[in-house]
């Protein structure tokens, strides 16, 4: 996939999606179901707010449950607006990691009490750091946690990077993986047979939630645009990552 036509669609809307037949066959999951209490969650996010698009309603849960939670941020983010005068790479490298502790917060989690690694890595270059990952991982990883990674085919080098590498630590470490597509769902089609329907699993949020993902996801303000400049986060896309549910690749 071509990360300039992932930027320049507007992608497929969630009108398009609720025709899908795949979609509608995947089995849900209560998020409790996937995560109880007692298990640790291990996230790696490729960028700062991928972590509330790939699961916003499922880390909504762990209030309470920080000691049980691992965030990972691979990067800060800094390339999310090549050639912008208002957002230089300087300014989103201090920016988007303070979008993602208020976002956080906004979950009803205390980003001090969780285990919150920052890996500073070049934004858009984590295919060559992909071996450092798998590392990375492997020593994170303790037995029966839950490993949650972007999809490694989703269209993004970034985040196709994070999948490979958290498929092979967990295949190392004989961990659950659990996939999540984020930007397949701008550039894929209903029903789309690149997608591993056979895996699909849809976590249900309930109000509460969705809610919380909800403003979670406002707090990243550097995404959603200014008046003079289209957001990195397209609508279309927005409205299927807050759908009462959350995807999941098992």
């Amino acid at each position: 996939m071509n990360e300039n036509l992932i930027q320049s669609s507007s992608g497929t809307p969630w009108a398009s999606w609720q025709q899908a037949a795949h979609l509608a066959r995947a089995t849900w999951l209560d998020p409790r179901q996937l995560c109880p209490p007692g298990r640790r969650l291990v996230l790696i996010a490729p960028h700062p707010d991928d972590e509330i698009l790939m699961a916003g309603g499922l880390l909504a849960g762990f209030t309470g449950r920080e000691e049980e939670l691992v965030l990972i941020s691979a990067t800060d983010g800094e390339g999310s607006h090549p050639g912008s005068s208002h957002w230089s790479e300087h300014r989103l490298r201090r920016q988007r990691p303070l979008e993602s502790r208020q976002a956080l917060k906004q979950l009803g989690l205390e980003p001090n009490q969780m285990d919150w690694r920052r890996l500073h890595l070049k934004d858009g270059q984590l295919p060559r750091e992909e071996a450092f990952l798998v590392s990375h991982l492997t020593q994170v990883l303790r037995p029966d946690d839950l490993l949650m990674a972007t999809w490694r085919n989703d269209g993004h080098c970034d985040h196709e990077a994070v999948g490979r590498a958290a498929a092979h630590a967990a295949a190392a470490r004989q961990v659950q993986l659990a996939e999540v597509p984020v930007w397949a769902w701008h550039w894929a089609e209903p029903d789309d047979p690149r997608l591993p329907w056979p895996r699909a699993h849809r976590l249900q949020l309930d109000e509460s939630r969705l809610a919380r993902k909800r403003k979670a996801l406002a707090a990243h303000v550097s995404q959603l645009g200014r008046d003079d400049e289209q957001p990195v986060l397209p609508s279309n896309l927005l409205d299927c990552l807050l759908q009462p549910f959350e995807l999941v690749f098992l």
